[in-house]
């Protein structure tokens, strides 16, 4: 009998599609569908999203209205549909309540947090509405539960809890996609908005709404606070033109004072504060502004030979700046330290997806998730949202990762960091708002996921190879239900096919206080290695994992030890 041969990968290197399969590592990816990069190694099957409010954002005029503009600000969501603003509150259920617990009007409902809800008023969690009379910092009193027609249901705890929809500015007309600010010029957090059409308008904590009165600025598309000034930009009328208010006082532009305003040879698409400077991204080129007041404000080129063909892809990111170019994503240290279109270009390895997708990048979107030095993309285009594409990009130490993303259609994004928490929310076309990261589907539709590994030859095309065993390192982190299949001779029909080998987590071991006793094995390993007895035989191989025929919970593929007996040369 021939002699039983390992071979063994990690898989890391993310989702590759511009080298040939000859030459790809093997813990590279082929296919990689809704899977991400790791920081702590592997390529995890990613979360959902479920509802970061209950309600629907209300519509305006019309019912298709998307939501253009999502804000996490205060403790508050603000949200704008149409031509209005609005704000809600949110918070987590911290203690379950069973469909027969009665509540009429002495019910108590345990929170996280309620600071941002009002005294008393109406609550919702999944369908079911609630009132309540008083509140304290992590419960609501004097409860209610299944009114306005709704009936009593079991809640989880986790399950989210939302207010109604406020109205905060219903004085705007024809707005756009809005773009934000977060400031704190005078000691009191506020957040400025602009539309593209209205005068940008200022939130204070309270949430009380002020306009701008500056007429050169209504109609900014663009707004960004730097050294205590507020600036502007992106006015169809004065496309290349940046106006700035006086230090601390976003709505003075006394020259005299400090306002002032600047322009560049070329039509602004984004603004962005890093470190010490302003960066002005425009259609074909990108300047700095630097210096601390108009007296020494000064502009310089970074490159004049690449542009942001989107300010909504811009985002703070790994410690610099990425944005969509119009060659794919990039880095703005790799654009002014290299300035080659070839060499400053990030996504060179998923290229094909962004050549795929360019032509519509008005509609994109994106956002990051700090704790996985993760930033995502979204190609928002009139499609259906199980068939919106878009991509995952990973900072590791070796370099950037990515994978593809499938089935979240942003509108429109936002992401913090509260109390060490990262919240990552959209909105979106349906008028809900959304939190990612989150959830083991996409409210409700199922995560299809896939892997597939590259064709491996074993070093020598030519000899066959007789599949003993595959031996499969991964991390469930709850019950999961998917499938791993080999495949042989670069899924030649001609080539055997066996059945799917199922992946399970019977062996896992479950965390107290999270498992459900008698459903999970204690003890067990937390990244199992499981042994599968495999068939067939071909001069190539490849691994697929699929799932997405039940909803599953995220699990880290790891790596792979294939075993196989050596066979005649072709």
């Amino acid at each position: 009998m021939a002699d039983i041969v390992p071979f063994a990968f990690n898989c890391e290197g993310g989702l590759v599609l511009n080298r040939s399969t000859f030459i790809m590592e093997p813990g590279q990816a082929l296919e990689l569908t809704n899977f991400e990069p790791d920081v702590e190694g592997g390529y995890r099957r990613i979360n959902g999203f479920t509802k970061h409010v209950n309600q629907q954002v209300p519509e305006d005029a019309d019912p298709t209205e998307s939501v253009t503009m999502v804000a996490l600000f205060n403790n508050f969501v603000l949200a704008a549909r149409g031509r209005l603003i609005y704000s809600s509150a949110s918070t987590i259920l911290s203690l379950k309540i069973e469909s027969g617990t009665s509540m009429t009007g002495s019910g108590t409902i345990n929170a996280e947090d309620t600071t941002s809800f009002s005294s008393s008023g109406t609550i919702q969690i999944n369908s079911e509405i609630f009132t309540y009379t008083g509140k304290s910092a992590t419960q609501f009193t004097g409860v209610t539960r299944a009114t306005s027609s709704t009936t009593a249901a079991n809640h989880a705890a986790t399950d989210v809890i939302s207010e109604s929809w406020t109205t905060r500015d219903n004085g705007r007309t024809g707005a756009l996609k809005y773009q934000f600010e977060r400031f704190n010029f005078d000691g009191t957090d506020k957040i400025i908005v602009v539309d593209q059409v209205n005068a940008p308008t200022v939130f204070n904590a309270s949430l009380a709404a002020t306009d701008v009165s500056e007429s050169s600025v209504a109609g900014s598309k663009f707004v960004a606070s730097f050294k205590n000034h507020m600036f502007y930009a992106g006015k169809s009328s004065t496309p290349q033109e940046i106006v700035f208010s006086v230090p601390f006082d976003e709505d003075n532009f006394s020259s005299g004072s400090g306002a002032g305003s600047l322009k560049v040879d070329d039509t602004i698409t984004g603004l962005k504060v890093f470190r010490d400077d302003l960066f002005v991204f425009c259609e074909n080129r990108i300047f700095k502004l630097s210096g601390t007041s108009s007296s020494d404000f000064a502009v310089t080129a970074v490159t004049r030979d690449i542009g942001c063909i989107n300010g909504f892809t811009i985002q703070e990111f790994a410690g610099d700046l990425i944005f969509l170019g119009p060659d794919g994503l990039r880095t703005i240290a790799g654009t002014a330290r290299i300035g080659d279109v070839e060499l400053g270009t990030i996504s060179g390895a998923v290229q094909s997806i962004f050549r795929e997708n360019l032509e519509d990048a008005d509609s994109f979107d994106s956002l990051v998730i700090p704790d996985k030095t993760q930033y995502r993309i979204f190609f928002s285009k009139d499609s259906t949202e199980a068939a919106t594409k878009g991509v995952i990009c990973v900072m590791k130490s070796t370099g950037f990762e990515f994978a593809e993303l499938k089935g979240i259609k942003p509108s429109s994004t936002d992401s913090v960091v509260e109390n060490g928490e990262v919240i990552p929310v959209h909105g979106g076309f349906d008028g809900f708002v959304y939190r990612q990261d989150k959830g083991n589907t996409f409210d409700g539709a199922l995560i299809l996921a896939k892997y597939r590994s590259p064709d491996i030859t074993f070093g020598d095309p030519g000899i066959r190879k007789y599949m003993q065993r595959v031996n499969i390192n991964y991390a469930p982190e709850s019950t999961i239900d998917a499938d791993m299949f080999v495949r042989y001779d670069y899924e030649s029909a001609q080539s055997s096919r066996p059945a799917a080998y199922p992946l399970d987590s019977l062996n896992v071991g479950g965390i107290y206080g999270s498992s459900t006793y008698g459903t999970t094995s204690y003890g067990g390993p937390s990244q199992p290695i499981v042994r599968k007895a495999v068939e067939g035989s071909g001069f190539a191989v490849a691994l697929r994992v699929e799932d997405g025929a039940t909803s599953t919970a995220p699990y880290s593929l790891k790596g792979f030890q294939m075993e196989y007996q050596l066979g005649a040369r072709r």
